[in-house]
């Protein structure tokens, strides 16, 4: 055998990334792992992206993942740089995104004392990820980086924490590198698929559900197959909308913040639900309203990569532990014996999904239906649209098009802030691609300092913020709730487009409607990062309803 020469823990950490063909890490630099960093110094295949907080470099590596499919990679320091990273493990575990969080540690002989910055991550992180480890050894480096490859791939993806001491990371050791960890896929059995589609071929009113992870573009190409051979309806879970065409005759609309009436009553009316992939959680069943539990009235043929999520909370006919992406394969191989009895009611289901989707006018100089419907049409079909959360997505959610895998950003956790940073990251991964971030006022304020990483590493991102100088969800709810009583849902906002400019990037001012397709192209032809800020009429609260509507619905 070679012999091994000795090396830092933060050295073997470091090559032990590069085993797993970690191109890209995002951080917030801090003594805790400082020998990890000069290691870092000494790879030029890592690019280091240094974020400006904790919580936007989470996002990067989660955004990351969510594109790749491989682990995004996080480095941040103990303590307070843990626990402004914390939103983003929580993000990735709802979301099933994987992720490798490498958190600097106190040195191990303080352990146990409190000592300056010391948390005790198995505890702190134990239920937003599943696995938290701390590597006391440095020989141990490359057997614990291969399982926390392994975990964050492996059944339902999801994030991974390895706390890394500062001393173990100076320490020597003579170990040999381990190779890439290999993600496995579990593969539904023949019977199972047979089974699905005979329940498939005996019903009258199907729906095909699709979401979760892993997906990828080929799985796109196989579920558009299997859709058209057997001219059923496909709807997508709450934010996974770029998991079909939207523009596919099958696209019945996605069951998220903007559903329609008319894909609701479908999910109603159906006798069989084909949930592949998607957990069906709460938004995706509206507050577990349209899915009974723990029986449900619909029959449901259940596929998840994850055996314990299968009957976690509704009981299926048929359950099949399968990776979603195996099990569109086999389904692109079926056809049916006939012409399916349903296909009309598809085709009909599809254009509701295009009546719904056309904008409409409504009151004040900007509207936004007409904006989104103009930027649909504008945007390439690999173009990356990334949001947070808030109100405004309805009019990103009900008017955009997504064409391709890998073109939605979005948590589906309901994290505010998330855009601005994922949209850096998704440009950093894809430069050739346009790339837009959607952030309402409030939203853009929790995570707005990344445009200064745009800037830093010439992202050329667009940032569309829709100000209506409020909280407009939990607005919303309060005047619902607890009319004409508002408190702490104003905001005073900053000169958006001032503050762009002073970040160093290109900045427009949108007023009305029919300024805002100048400025956007205007926005891109800078070939630099930019921001668009559109103020819009306070009263449109929704893209469904406004606030005048709703304090005259409550008298």
């Amino acid at each position: 055998m070679p012999v091994v020469e000795p090396r830092s823990g933060g050295r073997i950490l470091v090559d032990a990334l590069v085993a797993n063909h970690v191109d890209r890490v995002f951080c917030v630099p801090g003594e805790s792992y400082l020998d990890a960093l000069d290691a870092m110094y000494d790879t030029p295949s890592i690019d280091v992206c240094v974020a400006r907080n904790e919580g936007g470099a989470a996002y990067m590596a989660d955004a990351h993942g969510k594109l790749t499919g491989r682990p995004g990679i996080c480095f941040v320091t103990r303590g307070p740089g843990a626990a402004n990273a914390s939103g983003g493990l929580h993000m990735a575990r709802q979301d099933s995104t994987p992720l490798i969080m490498f958190v600097g540690q106190v040195a191990r002989g303080h352990l146990g004392r409190e000592a300056f910055q010391e948390i005790d991550y198995r505890q702190m992180f134990g239920q937003v990820t599943k696995w938290v480890a701390q590597i006391d050894d440095p020989s141990r480096i490359p057997e614990l980086v291969n399982r926390a490859f392994a975990t964050a791939t492996s059944g339902r993806p999801g994030p991974v924490v390895l706390a890394v001491p500062e001393d173990m990371l100076a320490d020597t050791a003579a170990v040999a590198d381990l190779p890439a960890w290999q993600p496995v896929a579990t593969h539904p059995a023949a019977g199972d698929v047979v089974r699905a589609v005979e329940a498939l071929s005996s019903s009258a009113r199907p729906l095909v559900v699709v979401g979760g992870k892993p997906w990828g573009e080929q799985a796109r190409l196989d579920l558009e197959r299997f859709a058209s051979a057997w001219d059923v309806p496909v709807a997508t879970s709450f934010r996974c909308q770029d998991y079909i065409d939207n523009d596919h005759p099958s696209y019945a609309g996605d069951l998220g913040i903007a559903i329609s009436p008319a894909l609701t009553q479908r999910v109603k009316d159906a006798d069989l639900l084909l949930v592949v992939g998607a957990r069906l959680g709460e938004f995706t069943t509206r507050g577990y309203s349209l899915v009974d539990i723990p029986r449900p009235r619909q029959q449901i043929v259940h596929v998840h990569a994850d055996a314990e999520e299968l009957g976690s909370v509704y009981f299926p006919a048929l359950a099949i532990n399968a990776s979603p992406t195996a099990f569109v394969a086999e389904l692109a191989r079926t056809t049916p014996a006939g012409q399916p009895k349903w296909a009309a009611e598809t085709h009909r289901a599809h254009g509701e999904f295009v009546d719904w989707n056309t904008p409409f006018e409504v009151g004040g100089d900007v509207q936004l239906g007409e904006v989104f419907g103009w930027l649909a049409g504008r945007l390439e079909p690999d173009a990356i649209v990334c949001n947070g959360a808030g109100n405004y997505t309805g009019w990103v959610h009900r008017f955009h098009r997504f064409h391709r895998f890998g073109t939605q950003l979005a948590p589906t956790n309901g994290a505010m802030g998330y855009g601005t940073p994922a949209a850096v990251a998704a440009k950093l991964a894809h430069p050739e691609r346009t790339v837009v971030a959607v952030a309402g006022d409030g939203c853009f304020m929790m995570n707005g300092q990344e445009l200064a990483t745009a800037v830093q590493y010439n992202a050329a991102i667009v940032v569309i913020v829709v100000n209506n100088s409020m909280l407009g969800t939990i607005r919303m709810h309060q005047e619902r709730r607890y009319p004409n009583r508002v408190v702490a849902t104003t905001l005073h906002n900053p000169d958006f487009a001032m503050l762009a400019t002073a970040y160093g990037a290109h900045s427009e001012l949108v007023m009305s409607t029919r300024e805002f397709a100048p400025a956007f192209e205007r926005a891109l032809a800078a070939n630099r990062p930019a921001l668009i800020e559109v103020r819009v009429d306070p009263d449109l609260i929704a893209h469904n309803t406004t606030l005048s509507q709703i304090q005259g619905d409550s008298q």
